[in-house]
């Protein structure tokens, strides 16, 4: 079972992205404010779950939380401010968007760039430890999926109903016979990318 919350104190937005090891398409970013002493035992990290359970949490998740909201950077936009920092922008555009506004942050990762007035706190593997941020998690993965299911159907040669935009050997191939479409990062070399240190930010 996770723990509730960080903050017992209160108000908490849980708050995680996905999509930051990607070739293609955005990174989106969900933030979680659950009832206070709200439990579910079945919401988890997202990389945990299969597509069913976490279609079936999504449900559960808007329809139980005090607030939730989506947001995304495009491709575009990561290739001009980098992949690290458009995956913390996007976290910050999602707690932006909450009706309710919370009274700190539940991180997940070991950075953040705050672009707030609200106290946060960062947790490493936080969408394993916490409820919120796993809920955040599970948001952000199937609303990202839904973008990139979505995108398979103008784009089929890359496979992004079943890769996601993620870097497959499938995917690479149909990067080297096809090119490169509008929704790829331009700055798709992900071992650069994912090597940037955040004092380069």
């Amino acid at each position: 079972m996770l723990e509730e919350k960080y903050h017992t104190d209160k108000i908490e937005a849980g708050c995680d992205e996905a999509g930051r090891g990607c070739l293609a398409g955005p990174v989106v970013a969900a933030a979680v404010i659950l009832p206070d002493g709200y439990h579910n035992e079945l919401i988890n990290d997202s990389k945990q779950l299969n597509e069913k359970q976490r279609y079936a949490l999504r449900e559960t998740i808007e329809r139980d939380a005090v607030a939730w909201a989506v947001a995304e950077v495009s491709n575009e936009e990561i290739d001009r401010m980098n992949i690290l920092r458009a995956s913390l922008h996007a976290m910050n555009l999602a707690v932006k968007k909450l009706t309710v506004k919370p009274e700190a942050l539940l991180i997940d990762g070991n950075r953040f760039v705050n672009e707030t007035d609200l106290p946060y706190q960062c947790i490493v593997k936080g969408d394993g430890r916490y409820m919120d941020i796993a809920a955040a998690s599970i948001l952000a993965k199937t609303h990202r999926d839904d973008l990139m299911k979505e995108a398979h159907r103008h784009y089929p040669d890359y496979g992004w109903d079943r890769n996601k935009g993620y870097p497959t050997a499938q995917h690479y191939a149909a990067i080297e016979q096809h090119g490169i479409t509008p929704l790829h990062r331009k700055s798709f070399r992900l071992e650069k990318q994912l090597e940037l240190q955040f004092d380069t930010l």
